[in-house]
């Protein structure tokens, strides 16, 4: 019997519908790739001619590094704690190691706190360059070098001198996690951290509440359009938390809000879980999903938050969709799961 002979009839639509999109989906990266390619060939050609070498830098930078890098960079309450954190644990004579330069902030930080050597780790070739050109402009480039490489590519004695006695990294979303917090810390700790070193962040909790807004639902989901039918578009959603600025749009917030997790960065396994834990709604509705901050532990008594009042803070909240809405009544207990996953945090009801 042949494999499609095998398949109900009424499903065969559905599995032919999948495999066309599969081979859409391939299509679609090798045309990414292909753009790539000739993004660079008209970026080298515009480099190398008389006028282009700035316009080339930025069509290039505009496709590879994130816009959010200027917000973060302009949020003072940010930048205020993590001076003041890294003052606080960084002595003279310490190895450095920042993961992630970006501008090459933290390892200015770093340096200025006493630091004898600070070793910078950033995969964006262009944030790299632009790292190195900060920290030579503040006449720091003899203590601080800027390498151009996943912190997984560094081993110590070829790319640190030694290992590091902090290492202070802030790659953190709204959900604390989707950066790649987690994995990242769990290979320095192992490889590139000197026995009794510390990192920076420690810990981080995220905190959240059973929401319901069908417009912050409809940021990743839709049914129809104008009478249509196009809840086909939803393969292409966002797997896991996504990003919102809760106070922009209408919602309800349904419970109060409680720790949902605790991660424990210093010296927790940091490997994929699930806890469980029970919201408390506090009125009648539906609940789409969960809204969540994070409380980030920066060290020596510094902590950073992103929780809906804090309107100052560029970070946004991150929303856990529910697969379905939850219908919940006011003072009957709702068992959530919480799962997480690398870079994706996901929440559903028992």
């Amino acid at each position: 019997m042949s494999e499609s002979a095998r398949v109900p009839v009424e499903d065969r639509a559905l599995v032919g519908a999948e495999d066309r999109l599969v081979v859409a989906a391939a299509k679609a990266s090798h045309q990414r790739a292909v753009q790539a390619m000739e993004l660079n060939r008209d970026a080298v050609a515009a480099l190398q001619s008389e006028n282009g070498g700035r316009s080339a830098i930025a069509r290039v930078a505009q496709r590879s590094i994130p816009r959010w890098h200027f917000a973060m960079l302009n949020d003072a309450e940010r930048n205020d704690a993590l001076a003041v954190a890294v003052e606080r644990q960084v002595r003279p004579g310490m190895h450095v190691l920042d993961i992630g330069s970006g501008s090459g902030l933290l390892a200015l930080m770093a340096a200025q706190a006493g630091a004898a050597r600070v070793t910078s780790c950033e995969a964006n070739p262009i944030l790299a360059e632009i790292a190195r050109q900060v920290v030579a402009a503040h006449g720091m480039a003899d203590r601080v070098e800027v390498v151009s490489a996943m912190s997984t590519d560094l081993v110590v004695g070829r790319d640190l001198p030694r290992p590091a006695d902090v290492i202070v990294s802030e790659i953190v979303d709204c959900g604390l996690i989707g950066e790649g917090l987690l994995p990242t810390m769990r290979h320095a700790r192992t490889h590139l951290l000197a026995p009794g070193g510390r990192v920076l962040p420690p810990s981080g909790r995220l905190h959240g509440a059973l929401l319901e807004s069908e417009v912050v639902a409809g940021f990743n989901r839709v049914t129809e359009a104008a009478g249509f039918d196009v809840s086909a578009f939803n393969v292409t959603a966002t797997i896991g938390h996504f990003p919102v600025r809760l106070n922009t749009w209408p919602h309800r917030v349904l419970s109060a809000y409680e720790p949902l997790v605790d991660f424990d960065v210093q010296h927790g396994d940091l490997d994929d879980g699930t806890r469980r834990t029970t919201l408390h709604p506090e009125t009648d509705g539906t609940a789409h999903g969960v809204v969540a901050w994070f409380e980030m532990d920066l060290g020596a008594g510094v902590v950073l938050r992103n929780s809906p009042d804090n309107v100052g803070s560029h970070w946004m909240q991150a929303f856990l969709p529910f697969d379905e809405p939850v219908a919940v009544r006011a003072h009957h207990a709702v068992d959530v799961e919480i799962r997480w996953q690398e870079t994706q945090l996901f929440a559903s009801v028992d």
